[in-house]
């Protein structure tokens, strides 16, 4: 009993697992502890039928949700942010791309995270960033899982989006559209998928309803743990 106790406690402190130390102890938990890194992964759609491109006060309710997140991380979390609509190269070529550390610190790089958002009418407005005719999500997912991946630490995609797929793969705006079901499971061991803007600026709560519906199935399938699709909050 003793040598079982003992593997316990030493697989425990070798994956950090101070708390289950703690728990064989009888100690409890330090509540003050940092919380452990994680990876949150942001995309923002810059389709013509998201609303984000051009409605500053949408802009800046969806950069002050996503910056709470950011503000909330550890030491040594990842913040990747990206950008998505159409299906080439050339279209979306912004990444932003840091960890958290003393020298840069969670609540600074939020307020940059938040800026960056906020602005997003702006940057389309004047050229820096270019509205798009198509909205490939499942292909910027695809692409997300090969590049960065949920390996390594808990990872939460958000994406800052209507949620209305309109590529090869599905008409979503169509409500008989369906989602095809992903190949494998991309995403396994990732924690949450969160669409921010769910069904905004189609003023249709059944669209808002069947895109949930499709998101959430698809989510589970590719293998994240939850999925929560907000239309507004």
């Amino acid at each position: 009993m003793k040598r079982i106790l003992l593997a316990v406690a030493t697989v425990g402190a070798l994956v950090g697992g101070g708390v289950l130390a703690t728990q064989l102890s009888g100690e409890a938990p330090d509540a003050n502890a940092a919380p452990a890194p994680q990876r949150i992964i942001i995309g923002l759609d810059l389709s013509r039928s998201n609303p984000l491109i051009a409605d500053p006060a949408f802009a800046a309710k969806v950069a002050d949700r996503i910056a709470a997140i950011v503000g909330n991380l550890g030491f040594a979390s990842e913040v990747h942010v990206r950008t998505f609509g159409n299906y080439d190269a050339t279209s979306n070529t912004f990444a932003y791309d840091t960890v958290l550390s003393v020298r840069n610190r969670p609540e600074n790089v939020a307020a940059e995270i938040r800026k960056l958002i906020a602005g997003t009418p702006y940057l389309v407005r004047n050229g820096k960033w270019r509205a798009q005719e198509n909205t490939n999500i499942l292909a910027f997912l695809d692409n997300l899982s090969q590049s960065i991946g949920c390996a390594g630490m808990p990872t939460t995609i958000v994406l800052a989006s209507d949620g209305i797929e309109d590529s090869d793969y599905a008409r979503l705006m169509r409500r008989d559209a369906h989602l095809p079901p992903p190949d494998g499971r991309p995403f396994q061991g990732c924690a949450d998928f969160e669409i921010l803007g769910l069904g905004q600026g189609a003023d249709s709560p059944r669209l808002t309803s069947h895109l949930r519906g499709e998101w959430g199935r698809w989510a589970l399938a590719a293998g994240f743990a939850r999925f929560e699709g907000l239309n507004d909050w």
